[in-house]
């Protein structure tokens, strides 16, 4: 290589690395802090701005739990995950206390189940990395975020004419394969 190539890979490099850097301190600062966001969830009036106000919390909590987790902290990651487990209540509360109609009016609903999906996958790595004896409170957050779910995906989708509240099984297979043949 000559001496300009290797100075334009070596310009491109730290460009390159200037960018990452600048890109990840203006994404940290544009996060809302524990206090703000507190302060935006006491003050809002619209229930689902108040429920997205709730779920950035909670988004906090976990990443917190997440740390104290990582720092062997299972006590501190335990308290935060019940804080986590809160904010989604209460997010979810907002929404049903808003007097919406979510088959109509999706907005806000459609968002908490995104979360709730997205926080699901979350603590499922989260209780693979965790000590066997301190999954507890990693576990009953994923459960109460399935049921949640289950409650909001009833909202969205509610059966027609029917009664019963559990729906169906989906079919894993819906070709007419002979058993034991995968295709």
């Amino acid at each position: 290589m000559s001496m300009p190539q290797r100075l334009r890979i070596r310009f491109l490099v730290c460009l390159t690395g200037l960018g990452i850097v600048a890109f990840t301190g203006s994404h940290a600062q544009g996060r809302e802090t524990e206090a703000q966001l507190l302060q935006h969830i006491q003050s809002e009036q619209n229930p689902v701005r108040k429920s997205k106000y709730e779920l950035k919390l909670a988004d906090l909590k976990l990443e917190q739990a997440q740390d104290a987790y990582g720092q062997n902290n299972p006590e501190q990651g335990a308290k935060l995950l019940g804080a986590f487990v809160d904010s989604m209540r209460a997010s979810w509360k907002a929404l049903q206390e808003s007097g919406r109609k979510p088959v109509k009016q999706p907005q806000g609903f459609k968002e908490l189940d995104i979360s709730l999906r997205e926080h699901a996958r979350t603590l499922e790595d989260l209780a693979r990395r965790v000590a066997y004896f301190d999954r507890g409170p990693v576990e009953k957050a994923a459960q109460e975020m399935e049921r949640i779910r289950g409650e909001v995906l009833q909202a969205l989708f509610p059966a027609k004419g029917s009664s019963n509240s559990n729906p169906p099984a989906p079919k894993l297979f819906s070709s007419p394969a002979r058993p034991g043949q995968l295709w």
